[in-house]
């Protein structure tokens, strides 16, 4: 410590002499040997050196402080090095100033020394060195804040992983019970003493979960046995089929009554029930037989059971001809007067006639019609007969 004292001691003489050699007029060294410096004092040289400890303190101090406040650092970091800029540049000009004060000032005039320095050099030190004790006493606290802070969220932190923890070993805890397992503390009791390649075989017991499921399904089993098996009160598989089926029948019937008036000559089929035949059969009767007899053998128009027709003898040709007509033969159009049902119910009565024996048949007509499936279209052989066409 003493050398440290007195190198700084010889640096700040050495210093002062030079800056008074620098700032002195020229006039000085003409009138005999210059003055002695205040600044080569020791009571000055020693508050000197509490100066610069107490402002290499306070950078020290300002550089921990910057750390512990990090979103900070630059503008501390330039902040603390203007202030020592600073804090320099007002010692450096008090003492260059006191230097020249102490050169300019009459010899004559009287001063007022403290410890062998004048009031306005000793006070100006004095006063460095308070501004520099504030400052440091400033960085104290506010270091003191940051670390109370980083105390705080170190515990906050430290008391979140612990609620993490707990309430993970709560989920732990819990599971090992849904599952009763054992402790591996307590494996040497549950042990059946096999040994496979150092895979040992223990007695646990199944999860409850599984067994209370298995239980379950025992019960499922006894209840299905008896509603299916015993007193049969629920449909076994292949009633459920069959009373599928005919409510799907059900259904389709129902579906053909809301769309049987959206038939027409390329959906027409041809119908076999009775209730069909009979109210074709009707249809005729009230608007066929008087051109074509009641038994269909003919009149004014043709012979309706014969093979041969002149129009086609298909399902879809004979709709197709009763809805649309012939005005140039003489057939008149029934769109208007029959319904689509009618229509089709009396083709299919038509198709009904062919073959039958009629009392009076008129002679064939048109192409032989030879039919290529049961109901189907029209495959005319286009084999033509001579007839006399109405």
């Amino acid at each position: 410590m003493k050398s440290f004292l007195h190198t700084v001691y010889s640096w700040l003489q050495k210093a002062v002499v030079v800056t008074a050699a620098l700032i002195a007029p020229a006039g000085a060294f003409a009138a005999g040997p210059p003055k002695q410096s205040e600044l080569s004092n020791p009571v000055a040289v020693v508050m000197l050196v509490v100066v610069f400890g107490l402002l290499l303190a306070i950078a020290l101090l300002a550089n921990v402080v910057i750390g512990a406040a990090k979103m900070y650092l630059q503008r501390y970091k330039d902040a603390n090095a203007g202030t020592t800029t600073k804090i320099l540049s007002v010692i450096v000009f008090l003492t260059f100033s006191t230097a020249a004060i102490a050169q300019d000032a009459p010899a004559a005039e009287p001063v007022t020394l403290i410890a062998g320095l004048s009031q306005v050099s000793f006070y100006s030190l004095l006063a460095v060195i308070l501004l520099e004790l504030v400052i440091m006493i400033g960085l104290l606290y506010n270091l003191k804040l940051l670390l109370a802070k980083e105390a705080a969220l170190t515990a906050a932190t430290a008391s979140s992983a612990v609620e993490a923890v707990a309430e993970e070993n709560s989920w732990v805890k819990w599971w090992d019970k849904l599952n009763s397992f054992r402790p591996m503390k307590e494996e040497a009791k549950i042990d059946l003493g096999h040994n496979y390649d150092g895979i040992r075989e223990l007695d646990n017991r199944l999860p409850p979960w599984w067994l209370y499921g298995f239980y379950v399904t025992i019960v499922f089993a006894g209840i299905y046995l008896w509603r299916y098996h015993v007193t049969h009160t629920a449909p076994l598989s292949g009633e459920e089929y069959a009373i599928a089926m005919q409510k799907a029948e059900a259904e389709k019937e129902a579906y053909l009554k809301k769309s049987a008036n959206n038939v027409d000559e390329n959906t027409v089929v041809l119908l076999t029930d009775a209730s069909a035949m009979a109210a074709g059969k009707n249809v005729f009767a009230t608007n066929c037989a008087a051109c074509h007899l009641a038994d269909g053998g003919g009149s004014v128009g043709p012979n309706l059971t014969d093979d041969y027709w002149l129009h086609g003898g298909g399902v879809k040709d004979i709709f197709k001809t009763i809805k649309y007509g012939v005005p140039e033969k003489g057939m008149r159009s029934w769109k208007d007067d029959l319904s689509p049902v009618q229509i089709a119910q009396v083709t299919s009565y038509i198709k009904s006639l062919r073959g039958t024996k009629p009392a009076n048949p008129k002679e064939p007509q048109g192409s032989l019609f030879e039919e290529s499936a049961p109901g189907g279209a029209a495959a005319d052989s286009a084999k033509p007969k001579i007839a006399a066409l109405q």
